[in-house]
This record gives structure tokens, C-alpha cells and sequence, in this order.
């Protein structure tokens, strides 16, 4: 089959890309504003008519706003003098004074100070149109008592708190109090009676905190007063029975214990440097001459004079026995003497010992001494310090006793005082006035959030309407559904098209009786230049184009429900042609329902069925056009016929269609829908191509996708889709080019009418 719709040039197929790019998306979501458009402006013009309805009815509220502050210099100035142990104030002090503000007890302190029970705004309705229709309800279901003075309250006190505002001003220590009310004078008021009554109220909270405070003060002194001297005389009597005596604040074992242990540790370090010394001394005498640094360190005159000596004789034996030799009566005279120089070292060593291991002997016996002493003194001190621990016990009672006592006694003196001068943290920086402006309801506001409203409402309409929109509107749905191209697009047209029509017909046999609408199956040929006409001369020309591949000459109309146009599309189609100058002839095959019969020749006697049951010949049974000179077979009589499809799929049948190939450029078959009946697939032997006609945003696509699927030997040969009785305004928003450009501005520049 020849797509004639094919996109094979550059153009066309850069269009296809064009779709697949990544502004297809956004693209889509503009067309379907386009597409509903007139829904998305009803929905939001009813929105904001709706929201200007209500800012004329609404009753105007005013808000007055007072500011509180927590005063931390006062806190601080205060706080030594408060008895309860006020902290520093932080968020979640301020937190918590918020809440406070938002209690019940402020609200109704306020509303008893300012008799709001006989107020009517917050005993009645809420005002305005809204209010006295809930007025009215109310009233029908009430049973007539009058309200207590416990109702009264409870309702002023829930539309108290629905007009009040409570909040914080940042992290500041700010509140700010704020109220709502349709008289500003009222409004402010009752903003500055609530920060009264918080202030009120936080000084009777502390008055009678700081008097309980006294009164129980006052009795826990005198429990105490007497716990601590209790605790004070079991104290001193435990010191008397156990011989305990201080001195400068620390017990007498104790300072021996420390002076003892001190003089150990010194004798031990004596000790320690006599045995060092001694060591020293016995490494020396290893020697056989001590060294000049020995000699230096052990201090004694002695033994460095005979080293000295020693030396000077070794440095003159050195050299006479290196000049005379070592036999020589000097050298060995020289040797001799450094022989008694060494003993006497060694005797001046000996006795430099006797005296260093004197010396440790010593300190060995003292630091023994002190030893025996502290383990003396230590057994005396693990007897005192076992009564130690019930003194410190003792001790411990009488100093807590006496600190509790001081405690609460100074206590109790700040309460006496705090009790003529109570002070709050909170007082008013600004208090509230009158407003000059309405704060409820905003206009922009209302207006701002009807706009948007309605347009997130009407597009989600519009997404709605488009997802429930299951049927076939532009060219794009026919060929991206069903595979086929879309080869014309006819409009509606409206009834009575061409006055007079109907005489024109019966002139040449044809008549109008039976069709509510007769001048539509002439409309080409009244109405040349119009829309429609153009549409199905699109029809034509593809036709034309397609017999370049095959023959073409027979053309079968069909449709998957009735009443979509498709007899209207086949008249017209076949008087086109007619009126260019072919040879056509229009058969209705619709044996079922011969509306085309009816409508064009009612009062045929013979038609399709008498030639093909051979019972009438083929000229007898045509009716020709005058002015176009269609020819037209009518069905014939069907009434008695049960097998409709069995006439058509014939050998006799398809004689007739050889038959009319033979005398006529064009056979056009009118056949019947689809989907009640199956006789369009028994034609697909002898018809060359299809004409599908579906109803413009009415036949469901799924109803069409089924049929074609369902019918291969039909799709083989669809020449393709007629989108029929579309309406021109709507397509518009759908396929602009089907719309603005074609129908009006490009279309009229041919002379082509509505």
C-alpha cells in the first residue's frame, strides 16, 4: 500500500526528530492548555468570582498587637533576694511563658475583666453572611433553652482563643500579643488587657509562692536550730571521752606522726650518702695511684701532696732510665722512694675509710633509732584514728546541720522581704492601638490563592479531561494508534446547508423523504468552495495517488459504529468525482440498514440484491444524477435477507463489481459498520481500497484498534482514516495547522467560504 503520508523529505523528517526531542515534554503540557483552554479559564474564573464573592461578604477583622519583654536585668537585680531560686532566663523560659500566656487561666481572667460573655461577637455568631446562616441552622436544631453562664464562658472562651495570637519574636525575649476583632478599639483593647492580666497573674503566682515559702521556712528553722546543737554536743563529748586534742586544727599523734616520718626520711638520705662515700672509698683503694680528679674529690691535702711527689719522681726515673738504664743506683733509688710514697697513700687511704665506714655506721644506728620510734608512733595513731572515724562522722552531721540551718534562716529573711516589694520579669513595651487597616480578610491574599487555586484545580481538570479523553482528535493519534495515515479531516456541517436542494433531486429522480438532513449528501456540489469540499477532494487526491502503485478503482466506505458519517462521506466523495468529469457509480452495499437508499431513491423497487440474485438487470436499477451524472444502485429489497454477508462474498457479487470495473472510472461501495456486522470482510476479494471513516471526539480509539486488529485483510488494503464531523473552533486548540492557518487565514486567500 502507497503511504501517501509518509514522511520521506528532509522536512518531514526533520519534524519527526523534532517531536522526539527533549522539548517534547514541555511542549505537551503547552498543547494541553491549548486543547483546554475554555475549561481551564471556566474553573478559574469561577474561583476568583467565588473568592470576590466572599471578600464582599466576609465580615472585616482587625488585629491589634501589643509587645511584652522578659527583662533579664531586673531577674539579675532581684535574684539573690528570691526565695524560690530564680534562674537566668532562657529560651525555654521564654517558651514556657509563652504557654502560660496561652492558658486558660489568663484567657478567662481577661474575658471575667472585661465581661466578653455579654458581648454579642463572642456569644452569637461570628458576623457576616456566613455567620448568620450558621445562626440560622443552629437554631432550627436547638431546643429553646437559654444558654448557662458555664456555656456562655466556655463559648467566649473557645472564640477567645481562635482570635488570639501568642508568639515569640525570633530568639528575642519579646512576645508579642496579638488579637483579632471586627471593632479595632476592641481589639486593642483586650491585646493590652491580656499582657495585664499575665503580669497580674505572675505576681499573685509569686506572692503566694513567696508566702507558703515563709510559713514552712519558718517551722524547718526551728527543727534545724535544734538538730545542729544536738549534733554540736555529741561532737565535743566524744572528743572528751576519747582524748582527742587539737592543735592549730590537726590532732597531736597527727603532727608527731608527720615530724617522725620527716626525720626518717632525712636519717635515710644520710644513710645512703655514708654508704656511697664508703663504696667509693673501697673502689679507690683498688687502685694503685688514685687519679688527680680522685684526689681532688676526697678533699685531702695529704694525699695530693704524695701524688704529686709520686709523679715527679716517675717523670725522673723515666728519663735516667732511658739515659742510664733502669740498673742505675739513681733509678733504682728513685724507685725505692716511690715505693714509700705509694705505702703512704695507701695508709692515708686506709684511714680516710676507717672514718667513711664510722660514718655509716653511725647513720645505720640513728636511722634505726627513728624507725622504732615511728612504728611507736603509728601504733599510737591507728588507735586514735579508729575513734577518729566516728569524730568525723560526728563532725560531718554537726557542720551540715549548722549549714542548713544558716541556709534557711537567710532564706526565710528574704522572704520576709520579698513579701512587701513582689516583682515580675515581664512588662509591656508597646502597647497595642487601634488599627487603621483591616488584617482579615487580605484581598490580594484571597485573591493571590483563588488564582492559583483555580489554576492548579483547572489544570488538574485539564490532565483529567485529557486521560479520560479516549478518543481520536488529531491526525498525530491516527497514525501513532493505528498505523495509518489520516488523508482528511471533514467538519461539521449544520443542517439545511443548501436551500432548495431538495427539488433539484426530486427533478432527477432522487428524493428526500426519510432524511432529516438530505442537503448534506449533495454538499460538495452546492457548496464547491467550502470547507468540507476541500476535505473530500483531500480524500480524492489520495486515492489518485495510491492507484500509482495499483489499481484503485474500487473504493469501499466503512466505519466501526453507525451514524459516523460514513453514506454522507461516500456521497459526497462519489458526486466529486462525478462532477469532474468520471465515469461513478455509487453502490449501497449496507445491506443491513440501506440508509443511503433511503435517503437518496425510497421509492426503488429494485436494486444490488434483485441484479445479483439476477432477478433485474444492471441498467434498470440504476438512477443517475442529472447535474453530476452519478450513477447510483440502490440496495434494493432488504427486509427479508438473513445472510447479508453471503450475498456479498458471491460469485454473483463479485461478477457484478468485473462488471461495473468495465463501464465506470470509480465504483464507490457504501458498506456498513464494522462492528455490529461482519460483511465489510467478505468484500476485501474484489475491493481495491478502504475508506475508514471515524467520528471526531466521539468513536473510542479502543473500539477502532480492535476492529482493524481484528480485520487484517481490511488493514492490508486501508488506503486510510477520515476524521469525520470535527469540530473547526476545537480543532483548533488540537492541530493548529487543521485549525487557525488551513480554515482562515491561508484558506481564505483562495476563495474558499465557511
Amino acid at each position: 500500500m502507497l503511504q501517501v503520508n509518509k514522511p520521506s523529505s528532509e522536512i518531514n523528517r526533520s519534524y519527526s526528530e523534532a517531536e522526539n526531542s527533549p522539548m517534547e515534554t514541555l511542549t505537551s503540557y503547552v498543547e494541553i492548555i491549548r486543547r483546554q483552554f475554555p475549561t481551564i479559564v471556566a474553573i478559574v474564573s469561577a474561583c476568583v468570582i467565588l473568592a470576590v464573592l466572599y471578600l464582599f461578604t466576609a465580615a472585616p477583622q482587625f488585629t491589634s498587637t501589643a509587645s511584652m519583654v522578659i527583662d533579664t536585668r531586673k531577674v539579675q537585680l532581684f535574684q539573690q533576694q528570691s526565695v524560690l531560686g530564680d534562674v537566668a532566663v532562657d529560651s525555654a523560659t521564654v517558651e514556657t511563658q509563652v504557654e502560660i500566656l496561652k492558658s486558660e487561666n489568663i484567657s478567662l481572667a481577661v474575658i471575667r475583666d472585661q465581661r466578653l460573655i455579654e458581648d454579642p461577637e463572642f456569644t452569637g455568631s461570628g458576623g457576616g453572611v456566613l455567620g448568620s446562616i450558621l445562626d440560622f441552622v443552629g437554631g432550627l436544631f436547638s431546643d429553646g433553652h437559654a444558654s448557662s453562664e458555664f456555656e456562655q464562658t466556655r463559648k467566649a472562651l473557645e472564640r477567645f482563643e481562635k482570635n488570639r495570637t501568642i508568639k515569640r519574636l525570633g530568639l528575642t525575649y519579646v512576645m508579642e500579643i496579638g488579637y483579632t476583632s471586627k471593632d479595632p478599639a476592641k481589639a486593642a483593647k483586650i491585646a493590652n488587657a491580656i499582657a495585664d492580666a499575665y503580669i497580674v497573674d505572675q505576681l499573685e503566682a509569686k506572692y503566694q509562692a513567696t508566702r507558703r515559702a515563709s510559713v514552712w521556712l519558718q517551722d524547718r528553722i526551728k527543727e534545724l536550730r535544734t538538730q545542729a546543737s544536738a549534733a554540736q554536743k555529741a561532737v565535743v563529748d566524744f572528743k572528751t571521752s576519747n582524748n582527742i586534742v587539737d592543735t592549730g586544727g590537726r590532732l597531736m599523734n597527727e603532727q608527731q606522726l608527720a615530724e617522725v616520718n620527716s626525720q626518717l626520711i632525712m636519717a635515710h638520705a644520710a644513710t645512703a650518702e655514708a654508704k656511697a662515700r664508703l663504696d667509693r672509698m673501697n673502689d679507690i683503694q683498688k687502685q694503685e695511684i688514685p687519679d688527680a680528679n680522685v684526689a681532688d674529690a676526697l678533699k685531702n691535702d695529704t694525699i695530693v701532696k704524695l701524688r704529686g711527689q709520686y709523679v715527679d719522681m716517675a717523670s725522673k726515673e723515666s728519663i735516667w732510665s732511658m739515659k742510664y738504664g733502669s740498673d742505675h743506683l739513681a733509678a733504682v733509688n728513685l724507685r725505692r722512694q716511690m715505693a714509700e710514697i705509694k705505702k703512704n697513700i695507701e695508709d692515708e687511704l686506709k684511714r680516710i675509710q676507717q672514718s667513711y665506714k664510722s660514718d655509716y655506721d653511725i647513720a645505720m644506728t640513728r636511722e634505726e633509732s627513728i624507725k622504732s620510734s615511728l612504728a611507736n608512733v603509728v601504733s599510737e595513731s591507728q588507735l586514735t584514728n579508729q575513734a577518729q572515724v566516728a569524730l568525723r562522722e560526728l563532725e560531718s552531721n554537726a557542720q551540715s546541720y549548722q549549714a542548713m540551718y544558716d541556709n534557711f534562716l537567710q532564706r526565710y529573711m528574704e522572704s520576709v522581704q520579698q513579701q512587701s516589694f513582689p516583682i515580675t520579669e515581664a512588662r509591656v513595651i508597646s502597647a497595642a492601638t487601634s488599627p487603621l487597616k483591616k488584617s482579615y480578610p487580605k484581598s490580594l491574599l484571597v485573591l493571590a490563592a483563588s488564582l492559583f487555586g483555580g489554576l492548579v484545580l483547572a489544570f488538574g481538570a485539564a490532565m483529567a479531561r485529557e486521560l479520560t479523553d479516549k478518543v481520536f482528535r488529531t491526525t498525530g493519534q491516527v497514525e501513532e494508534v493505528l498505523g495509518a495515515n489520516c488523508i482528511a479531516i471533514l467538519p461539521a456541517l449544520g443542517p439545511a446547508a443548501a436551500p432548495g436542494l431538495g427539488e433539484r433531486m426530486r427533478s432527477g429522480k432522487l428524493t428526500s423523504k426519510g432524511n432529516p438532513q438530505p442537503d448534506l449528501l449533495r454538499y460538495v456540489v452546492d457548496n464547491p468552495l467550502s470547507r468540507f469540499a476541500e476535505a473530500v477532494r483531500s480524500v480524492k487526491v489520495a486515492i489518485d495517488l495510491n492507484s500509482i502503485v495499483r489499481e484503485n478503482r474500487v473504493l469501499a466506505t466503512t466505519s466501526t459504529l453507525p451514524n459516523e458519517g460514513k453514506s454522507t462521506l461516500s456521497t459526497n466523495l462519489a458526486q466529486l468525482i462525478a462532477h469532474g468529469g468520471a465515469r461513478v457509480i455509487l453502490v449501497d452495499a449496507d445491506l443491513r440498514n440501506p440508509s443511503l437508499s433511503r435517503a437518496l431513491v425510497p421509492d426503488a423497487r429494485i436494486g444490488l440484491v434483485d441484479v445479483v440474485a439476477q432477478k433485474a438487470r444492471l441498467e434498470d436499477a440504476l438512477v443517475v444524477d442529472p447535474q453530476t451524472k452519478l450513477s447510483i444502485l440502490p440496495a434494493g429489497t432488504t427486509s427479508k435477507l438473513l445472510h447479508t454477508n453471503e450475498i456479498l462474498a458471491s460469485k454473483a457479487m463479485h461478477a457484478l463489481v468485473t462488471q461495473l470495473r468495465a463501464q465506470f472510472d470509480y465504483v464507490v461501495l457504501d458498506m456498513p459498520p464494522m462492528a455490529p456486522v461482519v460483511d465489510v470482510r467478505v468484500t476485501s476479494s474484489f475491493v481495491d481500497s478502504y475508506v475508514f471513516v471515524v467520528e471526531w471526539g466521539k468513536t473510542k480509539i479502543d473500539v477502532v484498534r480492535h476492529n482493524l486488529r481484528g480485520s487484517p485483510e481490511i488493514q492490508d488494503k486501508l488506503l486510510g482514516i477520515v476524521l469525520n464531523k470535527a469540530d473547526t473552533k476545537a480543532l483548533a486548540r488540537y492541530e493548529s495547522y487543521h485549525g487557525r492557518y488551513y480554515y482562515q487565514k491561508y484558506y481564505a486567500r483562495y476563495g474558499y467560504v465557511e
